[in-house]
């Protein structure tokens, strides 16, 4: 199972500013690559070496690995470019939208991520330092830091490359980590029932509910922010605009992080699966009002759903997905099905049988049953295969 850790670089202003000029070198030589890529229509990596790499290594004086992953990351980015067409996130083809994004080249940001492996980059775990290339030559004694869980993962397990990276003023290096995984827990003795919601991130088949009242309207009021930071329209009020929306996102994720911890712990000690809803294309059906909207939108409802299955793997858990369709309308008694099942948000009467319970536990019920059901079916346990571990 891979995982990928990033630590924090904690290098000299001289050592900054050879990262600085490293990067902004690669990102340029990528970029011309690119140009060449699309004016030749050569996108595989061999062919592209063969055009660019002579010129890449004399004219941005980069050492021969550099250049070769500079090439490769070109190559790589129009492979997800033209998945990205093919899927259809950029519209369908011969609109304008579809025309723009496929009829000019790629460009790369001067502080783009960089690929580094081996004989580029070594790692002094002892000492807490790294040596790494640099157009000025090789730099030895870059400081780094992190958590000691996440040092003592990256010690044991790293494998492959590892990206510079620039974010915000901060340097960081992200290692892809090699995790072995428990035993799957191939007899559970049921599933636990997650339902995922706005009013409450997470309820589960336990009774537990993980409220977001809270936590939504902290956001209503660092949107109102932003809103009124992007009408100002001064570069101090977007400084400020991209501060607060970086924080939101942490602030997010460290959420999921948690309430992900809590809810694989309880499956791990009670012996049984998680089952979760399949919410695939969930922000393309919903109808809502104007002023719902923006909350669908904007929760990260697919890295919760992340995080709890990749936790799920390393535990061993079982992980099922399930149909959806009409768990909050379905009796979790009798499975008698009605729109008027529902009368409220929060409160669930079945038509039929007379059941009385919280909406959202009603649905957990609904969805650990699916679960279940798909798993005596032969349903396997999935995870995503590559997650930041921060």
């Amino acid at each position: 199972m891979k995982l990928v850790v990033r630590v924090k670089l904690l290098p000299t202003p001289t050592q900054a500013a050879a990262l600085e000029a490293t990067l902004h070198a690669c990102n340029e030589a990528a970029t011309w690559a690119a140009q060449v890529a699309f004016d030749a229509d050569v996108r595989r990596p061999l062919d592209l070496r063969k055009h660019t790499y002579t010129e890449i290594k004399e004219r941005w004086k980069l050492g021969a690995q550099a250049a070769q992953h500079s090439i490769k990351k070109t190559c790589d980015a129009y492979t997800t470019l033209n998945a990205n067409l093919r899927n259809g996130r950029y519209g369908r083809p011969g609109t304008k939208r579809h025309t723009r994004a496929a009829g000019k080249p790629i460009t790369f940001r001067p502080e783009a991520a960089q690929p580094y492996d081996d004989r580029m980059l070594s790692w002094q775990h002892e000492q807490r330092t790294v040596s790494i290339w640099t157009t000025a030559g090789r730099m030895k004694n870059v400081a780094f830091a992190g958590q000691e869980e996440q040092l003592a993962v990256l010690a044991a397990h790293r494998r492959g490359e590892s990206d510079l990276a620039y974010q915000n003023g901060i340097w960081y290096l992200i290692a892809t980590c090699e995790i072995p995984e428990q035993p799957l827990n191939t007899d559970p003795v049921g599933f636990l029932g997650v339902d995922l919601g706005i009013v409450n991130i997470a309820a589960t088949s336990d009774g537990t509910r993980h409220s977001g009242r809270s936590i939504n309207r902290r956001r209503e009021k660092d949107r109102a922010l932003r809103s009124k930071l992007q009408k100002k329209g001064t570069k101090s009020a977007k400084r400020r605009a991209k501060k607060y929306a970086g924080r939101e996102a942490r602030r997010n994720k460290d959420i999921n992080h948690k309430i992900s911890k809590r809810i694989v712990a309880e499956a791990e000690r009670t012996g049984r699966g998680i089952a979760l809803e399949d919410l695939g294309g969930i922000r393309e059906r919903v109808r809502l009002r104007k002023p719902q909207r923006t909350t669908l939108h904007s929760w990260p409802f697919h890295q919760l759903g992340t995080f709890l299955t990749y936790k799920a793997k390393r535990a061993g858990v079982p992980v099922v997905y399930v149909d959806a369709a009409c768990t909050s309308q379905e009796c979790s008694q009798c499975h008698h099905i009605d729109k008027a099942n529902r009368p409220t948000q929060a409160r669930f009467v079945c038509r039929s049988c007379g059941f009385v319970e919280h909406a959202d536990h009603n649905s957990s019920h609904n969805i650990a049953h699916r679960g279940w059901i798909a798993w005596v079916r032969g349903a396997q346990s999935t995870a995503p295969a590559l997650t930041l571990l921060t």
